[in-house]
């Protein structure tokens, strides 16, 4: 099983996109506070539909408690500002992959500590980055497919 893992989230459409995306998958979602939006929001759960009960959900108060509660475990950081592909990558089951808020992405220092497992989607010189959603659902489901999809139908 694999684990996605939003830090400090600011728009409820993505994060509501990327709950079912992990209902769909059977993917972990990991949520680190403070979130731009209550997840009661009617666009959050809109945007997750009725999958919500589907998914695994853990939440944390801090970026410090998220990596404190999780030691140990085999993380993986994107970023734009990473210089590893994503698609050079083997995913280790029970992976977290680390997104950072639309906004700003994951701290520069963050990225740095972690430089061999920060990770990049390719894309076009001098645009910003992707939409949050999108980004997660192309590594997570690259991951999905090194391992066969697991019990995906």
């Amino acid at each position: 099983m694999l684990n996605v893992a939003l830090i400090e989230p600011e728009i409820p459409q993505n994060t509501g996109n990327i709950s079912r995306t992990c209902a769909c998958t059977g993917t972990r979602l990991h949520l680190v506070r403070p979130f731009g939006f209550e997840i009661s929001d009617a666009t959050v759960k809109r945007a997750g539909l009725d999958y919500w009960d589907k998914v695994e959900i853990f939440y944390y108060d801090s970026l410090s408690e998220f990596l404190e509660k999780n030691k140990g475990a085999e993380m993986f950081f994107l970023s734009t500002k990473a210089k590893n592909s994503y698609s050079d990558t083997e995913f280790p089951d029970g992976a977290f992959l680390v997104f950072g808020k639309e906004t700003k992405g994951l701290p520069e220092s963050l990225i740095k500590q972690n430089s061999e497992r920060a990770l990049r989607i390719p894309m076009g010189e001098n645009l910003r980055s992707l939409n949050l959603s999108n980004s997660v659902a192309i590594v997570l489901y690259e991951a999905l497919r090194q391992h066969g999809f697991y019990d995906l139908k």
